[in-house]
């Protein structure tokens, strides 16, 4: 009897870090976490690279074109086997508009060390939010086709 192996099954998603030119950050609440704000983001889609996947979810999501810059934070979530990335963000364009079906509320807010337990109330969205907020140099990031290997895309400091 052949023995099939076991492979690890995760799901991956991707948040983003977008400030204005106020100095404010793009932050969402979700019809399934109202009690707190968060930083707008969602799962990869099969086939989807991590900048791409930021990309599409926050002009899904907020209707704004961003351009990933670097990678603020891995994170972990034992309980749901769910490995987020985060991504510190420029904007491009388009005005913030939220997509009602998955979107609560979304809006710029003044953010900082002194005021962001009125807004994250949710512990690993806080040190998440944080850690992009403190972010001097960002953790390079690569994606690459391998039949022929080609590189798609490469962020770094």
């Amino acid at each position: 009897m052949a023995i099939i192996p076991s492979y690890p099954k995760h799901i991956v998603s991707v948040f983003a870090y977008l400030t204005n030119s106020k100095d404010e950050v793009l932050l969402v609440k979700t019809h399934w976490r109202s009690d707190t704000w968060e930083l707008p983001g969602g799962q990869v889609e099969e086939g989807e690279s991590l900048s791409e996947a930021v990309s599409r979810e926050l002009l899904e999501e907020t209707g704004i074109v961003i351009r990933p810059v670097g990678i603020t934070g891995v994170y972990y979530n034992v309980t749901k086997s769910l490995l987020s990335v985060g991504f510190y963000a420029e904007y491009v364009g388009g005005k913030l508009r939220i997509q009602p079906k998955e979107i609560k509320e979304g809006s710029f807010i003044r953010l900082d060390e002194s005021n962001i337990d009125q807004y994250i109330t949710r512990p690993h969205m806080k040190s998440r939010t944080l850690d992009a907020m403190r972010q001097k140099c960002f953790v390079p990031y690569e994606a690459w086709d391998t039949n022929p290997y080609s590189l798609l895309t490469r962020l770094d400091c």
